[in-house]
């Protein structure tokens, strides 16, 4: 009887599949895309991430759970570089601190590893001049590649129910840089070529699509993810930032509680019956306010 119930509760909470992808992702990385950063860097993230956890929960009285720590940890070793450990302590002690310290609603405002990513992007380009940067390229541009990230991406957002987020995203992401193409008269294969980045596709599936900082309506969820493609857009092809994607992420966090007024839904909590989207008028029946750890 213990061990059904320690089985459904490994098999119904995402979080363990989101864990369980992005660690072989790692590992795949690391192992043969001669990965920027070393074992200690990414012994530190994960020492700090979970040191943070640990403080945040104890001053806050809420049981220490070690997983949002542990995703922020992989996401921010996929996705941030620096030539020093300290940045990406930096960036690990931010992302977690940012559940803790930035809250409204009972919900924490901000995306972990994007909030850690943005900050010390912003202290690269101000304090620390070129202490961190995001590897776009180090994915590459192989199909198969983007093919198998996009595949293990859309089982995780369906295993959370957030399967709408990733597609809406990437699908006016997509639309826009495809029109902005056939306006220049540029070949098809560029923008194509441009979609294939595994660095696009892993936002997309492991970070803007994570639903505890996505809203909870699906309507909500559809504005949320078409705006951020579009800010994204805007910043990456007309002012030219290459790290558009993860400020558009952050500008709609901010905006967030502002969309889901439009459209109340139940907080969602790890665990949730997976069910399709439903873009139809519900009434606000909030459940308890979500724990700091999660």
């Amino acid at each position: 009887m213990v061990n059904a119930r320690l089985t459904d509760r490994l098999f119904k909470d995402p979080r363990h599949y989101q864990l369980a992808t992005l660690s072989m992702l790692l590992a795949f990385g690391v192992t043969t895309r001669a990965f920027e950063i070393s074992p200690i860097q990414i012994a530190a993230i994960f020492a700090t991430a979970l040191g943070v956890q640990f403080l945040g929960s104890f001053m806050t009285a809420t049981r220490f759970d070690p997983r949002s720590a542990m995703i922020t940890s992989l996401s921010l070793s996929l996705l941030l570089r620096a030539d020093a450990m300290a940045p990406l302590m930096i960036a690990a002690a931010i992302g977690v601190g940012s559940k803790f310290m930035f809250r409204l609603y009972g919900k924490h405002v901000f995306n972990p590893a994007n909030a850690g990513i943005v900050a010390l992007l912003l202290m690269s380009q101000t304090i620390m001049p070129g202490a961190a940067w995001t590897p776009s390229g180090q994915w590459g541009t192989a199909l198969w590649l983007a093919a198998t990230l996009a595949g293990a991406g859309l089982f995780v957002t369906y295993r959370s129910a957030r399967i709408d987020v990733p597609l809406i995203f990437l699908g006016t992401f997509a639309a826009l840089i495809l029109a902005r193409a056939l306006w220049l008269g540029d070949p098809l294969a560029i923008p194509l070529l441009r979609l294939q980045n595994g660095a696009l596709i892993l936002f997309a599936f492991f970070m803007i699509s994570d639903p505890k900082t996505t809203p909870d309506g699906a309507y909500g969820r559809a504005f949320f993810a078409g705006a951020a493609a579009v800010i994204a857009y805007v910043l990456s092809y007309h002012f030219f930032i290459s790290d558009g994607i993860f400020y558009a992420l952050t500008t709609m966090c901010v905006l967030r509680p502002v969309i889901e007024a439009f459209d109340p839904a139940p907080n969602y909590r790890w665990g949730d019956p997976v069910s399709t989207p439903r873009f139809i008028a519900r009434l606000h029946h909030p459940r308890p306010h979500p724990l700091p750890a999660e």
